[in-house]
């Protein structure tokens, strides 16, 4: 994997953490370890399904594994346009994320008719991963997807949680919150997860597909309120949504639906796990690891902040220290420039180390383990004492680019963006700060 080039050993240190981060996180592997052919010897034909970031190694893996003469027809495979690779007897689809687009949703309806067909003594097996929700979008009623997208982008815009976010958009889905499972009775439906979402609330990855939901219209509409976007949403979405809550539309299936009686999951990997590799690597390498939160939340310059006053009332060590962290932060787009949460709590970090005087020879690493961090071709960002430097010298204000949203930019003319590539996997965002007892002497 391409990282961005380190200054310092103390820089390899936060970079090789991350990395053994996302190498937990392999979907590949983690089907490999779960799937075994007589898994599926009581059925006739086997359905697989895969959406998500992590869809293209998911559903390799299950190929080799499962038998072809139980599988009728190709696979169905739906990931984001970066993540997007040949395989055989599968077709492959790539798709809009953060915002669902047309591809999205011509595959949607094909897996929705894939999994209509399915009949019983017959698995509908769905590989399921992070991103799964926008990249499969399939409107209910008469909302248009133009309409889905730019609901989602105003929530997007408004900061609000994913947990929030989904709660939308299973009110507006044939597939999400249950949708899927409905379809596919009478078959058996499994599926493999890999968790992005913070808990591991598997009504809440990719929007619960398979699962009950225990969010209701009422819920929908009240998130759009509180984020006061709901005059802004378009009028066939509160419409919807209105009338769900009227009981004039059918509510999404709730736990202890008739569907749900031969429907099954399993978790083969999450935010948490990825953390504790993190916390063992740190340990090799000679630091003493703190868990610092296993599921870091709320506005990522006001998270980077408060990180930097926890550190400043704690005494100084003489030992390498990590802390370490797994969540998933928002932000509140109140400018137009570039970046996205990770990058946002990178220079915030940075900004608050300075103004409040972290000294000692510190790193701290914010990334997304699908490597792309918002609308940006980065993972995230690294910083150390010198960035702040590094970007004045280079005639940027870094405060003024991080009141208007443009980390990336900042983080550019420092030189301290994560670049990895696409991953392939995605489990959420990781946090490292790193503080070694020796000083800072790098540029």
């Amino acid at each position: 994997m391409n990282l961005l080039l380190d200054r310092s050993a103390i820089r390899q240190d936060a970079l090789s953490i991350f990395q053994a981060g996302i190498v937990a996180a392999d979907p590949y592997q983690a089907i490999k370890c779960y799937l075994n052919p007589e898994l599926f010897d009581s059925y006739a034909k086997v359905h697989l399904i895969a959406f998500g970031k992590a869809a293209c190694a998911m559903i390799r893996a299950a190929t080799e594994i499962i038998p072809i003469e139980m599988r009728p027809g190709k696979g169905i495979a739906v990931t984001n346009y970066e993540n997007v690779s040949c395989i055989d007897h599968v077709d492959v689809f790539g798709a809009g994320h953060p915002l669902p687009d047309i591809n999205g949703l011509k595959a949607a309806q094909l897996i929705a008719d894939r999994v209509s067909n399915a009949k019983k003594n017959e698995l509908v097996l769905i590989l399921v991963s992070g991103g799964g929700s926008a990249l499969i979008p399939y409107p209910a009623g008469q909302i248009t997807l133009q309409e889905k997208a730019a609901v989602t982008e105003l929530l997007l815009a408004a900061g609000a949680t994913i947990n929030q976010i989904n709660c939308v958009r299973k009110h507006l889905s044939r597939l999400k919150g249950g949708g899927l499972a409905r379809l596919a009775t009478p078959a058996d439906v499994h599926a493999l997860i890999l968790s992005d979402v913070l808990g591991d609330d598997l009504s809440a990855i990719a929007s619960g597909p398979t699962v009950a939901d225990n969010t209701t219209y009422a819920d929908a509409i009240g998130v759009l309120k509180a984020k006061g976007i709901w005059e802004q949403s378009p009028e066939n979405i509160r419409q919807h949504l209105e009338q769900g809550n009227l009981g004039i539309i059918a509510e999404t299936p709730k736990p202890g639906d008739d569907i749900f009686t031969n429907t099954g999951y399993t978790l083969i990997g999450s935010n948490s796990i990825s953390v504790n590799a993190m916390l063992e690597t740190a340990q090799k390498l000679g630091y003493e690891t703190h868990l610092y939160s296993d599921r870091l939340c709320g506005e990522a310059k006001t998270v980077a902040t408060t990180l930097v006053e926890r550190r400043l009332k704690l005494p100084l060590q003489n030992k390498p220290l990590a802390w370490l962290a797994g969540g998933e932060t928002t932000v509140i787009l109140k400018g137009k420039g570039r970046g996205g949460r990770n990058q946002e709590m990178a220079l915030a970090f940075a900004l608050a180390a300075e103004q409040q005087g972290l000294t000692g020879n510190w790193v701290f690493l914010s990334g997304g383990t699908d490597g792309r961090d918002g609308p940006t071709d980065a993972a995230g960002g690294l910083v150390d004492p010198r960035t702040i430097k590094r970007m004045t010298q280079a005639g940027i204000n870094p405060a003024e680019l991080l009141a208007n949203n443009d980390s990336y930019n900042a983080l550019t003319r420092s030189n301290d963006l994560v670049i990895t590539g696409a991953t392939g996997t995605n489990v959420a965002d990781l946090q490292i700060l790193l503080i070694r007892p020796e000083l800072y002497t790098h540029n």
